[in-house]
């Protein structure tokens, strides 16, 4: 989980960058695929343009949103710095992505497409949470200008 979290840092670097949580996604390249013609609009798979590295290790954090949502020893040491804010979106998130995830499956998805589904709403919980934790402690950038 920390190598996954530092990861997606490391590739996305700061957040705020992003205005909307569907620009982080599409920078990932987890969007879909539109190809439209006059009133005719029909989507495909993800377009796969962006960032490859980011989508990879996205795409493999979100296959553990397979598994029941919990909050382990291991989880509690680590959210011990974490804002109570922060906690409320993480835990929404394993929430909403556990049950994406089950709801999908049982519609008879295949796994792969589940899961680069929950991948992208996982994006959006991680700008989500980016967002929050930048405007609490202020960015890197303006901290080097400082």
């Amino acid at each position: 989980a920390k190598i996954s979290a530092v990861t997606i840092m490391a590739e996305v670097g700061e957040v705020s960058r992003f205005k909307t949580a569907r620009q982080l996604m599409g920078y990932s390249g987890v969007v879909s695929r539109e190809c439209s013609s006059g009133e005719r609009t029909r989507r495909g798979g993800i377009t796969k343009t962006g960032n490859a590295h980011l989508r990879r290790i996205i795409v493999e954090a979100a296959w553990s949103y397979r598994h029941r949502p919990s909050i382990g020893t291991a989880l509690k040491t680590r959210q011990k710095t974490a804002s109570a804010e922060v906690k409320e979106i993480a835990w929404k998130a394993q929430n909403r992505l556990h049950r994406r995830y089950m709801r999908l499956t049982a519609k008879g998805k295949t796994k792969q497409k589940v899961v680069t589904a929950v991948a992208r709403e996982l994006l959006g919980f991680i700008w989500a949470i980016g967002v929050t934790v930048e405007q609490g402690y202020g960015s890197t950038a303006s901290k080097r200008a400082a």
